[in-house]
């Protein structure tokens, strides 16, 4: 199901048959360096793909993560979350197989996705960005984000920052 479209990228629910490319990406240190801290293995991989497809047909859910395909040829390229935090704020999240990094697709699909929470009338967003990935900072502030904290993540300890942006 596609969920909305860009210049080059279609964002659209996950399937099984993006396993390869999504492995490839979350097997990845360097992109799954601030996501995990670690890169995860096949067979966690195996185990995840299925669980985010399943979220799709929940009923309130409230965490889902979309591929992120070129309109060209349909290659995945990445994926991009909103999920609901834990004091119940929308946030986004993104990544990228790391052979795509530097195209612009990142700030694509970014004001894209804000477009389509502006079209489900979403009222904010909220990014947490570690503060060491300094093309995610950029792209988030030019994207229009303010600027709320730092802190240090409980899971990968490590210094993260919380940007706001109101719709």
């Amino acid at each position: 199901m596609t969920i909305f479209k860009t210049k080059r990228l279609l964002v659209r629910s996950l399937k099984m048959e993006d396993f390869e490319a999504f492995n490839k990406m979350q097997t990845n240190k360097n992109v799954m360096k601030y996501v995990r801290g670690r890169p995860m293995t096949y067979q966690e991989n195996m185990e995840e793909l299925p669980k985010l497809i399943e979220f799709y047909d929940k009923e309130e859910n409230d965490f889902f993560i979309y591929a992120i395909s070129r309109i060209e040829d349909g290659l995945f390229v990445g994926t991009v979350a909103l999920v609901k935090d834990e004091h119940n704020n929308d946030e986004i999240g993104y990544r990228f197989l790391e052979e795509y990094w530097g195209n612009g697709y990142g700030t694509e699909v970014l004001s894209g996705l804000i477009a389509y929470c502006k079209s489900i009338k979403m009222e904010n967003l909220i990014a947490i960005v570690a503060t060491e990935n300094v093309a995610s900072l950029k792209m988030i502030k030019n994207a229009g984000f303010q600027f709320i904290e730092n802190f240090v993540s409980d899971d990968l300890q490590i210094p993260e920052q919380r940007y706001y942006l109101e719709l």
